[in-house]
């Protein structure tokens, strides 16, 4: 694939595509500091086409459900979205009522409340506030700035908004792709544990935008872990407003690699400042795994790597224990060779055809007091490679999850 010409936007958010807009209120679902927002709509002036993963978790939140059964129509036109509740394991109430958000939210747009979809974050179990919802959603003032507001509606336990656009040509045209995301715990994903909302001002047919999505997600936010654990919750959406006026892209077109190459850097920025901000976190750990037989098991070697608790708190107390990199490697279900392997903190080798190497521990250490600590392996096996994002493990991630509730 030839790299694309893409140039990161300043500022950049879910509503820095032509036609999209966004706000967000405090309807009083979570509890308030003074930076709370926990209710938002992202719109799009013109319909859109949609695409979306959720969790593979079998236990599915009701905004979840509905939007699958809503998305069948590969349509969509706005999002109506809320923190301090997850809307989950509330049963039949739970549907009603994720249906009663979008149509609250379609009619303050003047929409169908069938092309509005839904997502709700937070604590499992309990119902929504929907007497608090109702009255907050009539405060939402949209804007095409308001991205940057609808970042922080979505935060739960993160301590920072996380959003970002890019801007890329095709031809004789030009479009936008913007995103916000949010998560911090119950990490690990398989499409994928967290929020994330793309938006487009670019022509997309509906098959390819799919293919783009899951490719993208595949290499980016299936790719991180802070704790191992999923989410009843998660969901990621794409909408394309085709108000770049361009050539709908398709599979075999000109501008797919572009566009491919476009969505990546947005979720692969938007991954790893979702692996940054892991609870209780003080480091982005980054794992880089080449030589593997094949890329799925390049990712399943690295992903383990980056998701061992004893790998994580290594790295959290600057520890240089690199043989809990290869117990992780050798229980991953990848092919590995011990004798083949090789193995670098930053740029230090420790380990060389499965033999370990002499180096000055100092060095080790200064490298994973770092604010971002790279580890390569090398398994000599094959061509494929991968990359997975994490963080250390803390005693505040303990502190942050003993307390969630109280």
């Amino acid at each position: 694939m030839k790299a694309a010409q893409i140039d990161s936007i300043d500022g950049g958010s879910v509503t820095t595509p032509r036609g999209f807009y966004a706000g967000a209120t405090y309807a009083g679902i979570k509890k308030k500091d003074k930076n709370s927002l926990d209710l938002g709509i992202l719109f799009s002036e013109e319909p859109c086409t949609a695409a979306a993963l959720f969790t593979t978790n079998r236990i599915k939140s009701a905004p979840v459900l509905l939007c699958q059964q809503r998305l069948q129509n590969d349509r969509a036109v706005a999002i109506i979205a809320n923190s301090g509740c997850a809307n989950a394991s509330t049963g039949e109430q739970g549907l009603a009522d994720a249906a009663e958000m979008t149509a609250l939210a379609a009619n303050s747009l003047g929409a169908a409340p069938e092309d509005v979809l839904v997502a709700s974050t937070g604590v499992i179990g309990q119902p929504l506030p929907m007497k608090l919802i109702k009255a907050g959603i009539s405060q939402i003032v949209l804007s095409s700035d308001g991205g940057h507001e609808l970042a922080r509606a979505i935060m739960t336990t993160d301590t920072v908004p996380k959003e970002t656009a890019v801007t890329a040509g095709t031809g004789n045209s030009e479009f936008t792709i913007g995103g916000v995301a949010k998560g911090s715990g119950m990490i690990h994903p398989n499409l994928a544990t967290m929020f994330c909302f793309l938006t487009t001002d670019a022509a997309v047919e509906s098959d390819f935008l799919k293919s783009a999505l899951r490719r993208a997600v595949d290499i980016s936010f299936n790719m991180i872990s802070v704790d191992t654990d999923t989410s009843p919750s998660d969901t990621v959406l794409i909408m394309a407003n085709g108000l770049a006026e361009n050539k709908p892209i398709s599979k075999n077109s000109q501008p797919a690699d572009t566009f491919q190459q476009a969505l990546e850097q947005v979720c692969i920025y938007l991954a790893k400042a979702i692996a940054r901000d892991g609870e209780g976190a003080t480091k982005l750990i980054e794992v880089t795994v080449n030589g593997a037989i094949s890329p799925v098991e390049a990712k399943l070697a690295a992903r383990t790597v980056v998701s061992s608790p004893l790998v994580k708190s290594a790295v959290h107390g600057a520890d240089p224990n690199w043989g809990r990199i290869l117990a992780a490697l050798g229980r991953s279900g990848a092919e590995v060779v011990e004798s083949k392997i090789d193995l670098y903190i930053g740029e230090i080798g420790l380990v060389k055809g499965g033999r370990p190497l002499s180096y000055r521990e100092r060095d080790v250490v200064r490298v994973l007091k770092q604010s971002e600590v790279p580890i390569n392996v090398h398994l000599n096996l094959g061509t494929a490679s991968a990359t997975a994002w994490g963080c250390d493990l803390s005693e505040e991630y303990v502190t942050i999850n003993s307390q969630y509730m109280t």
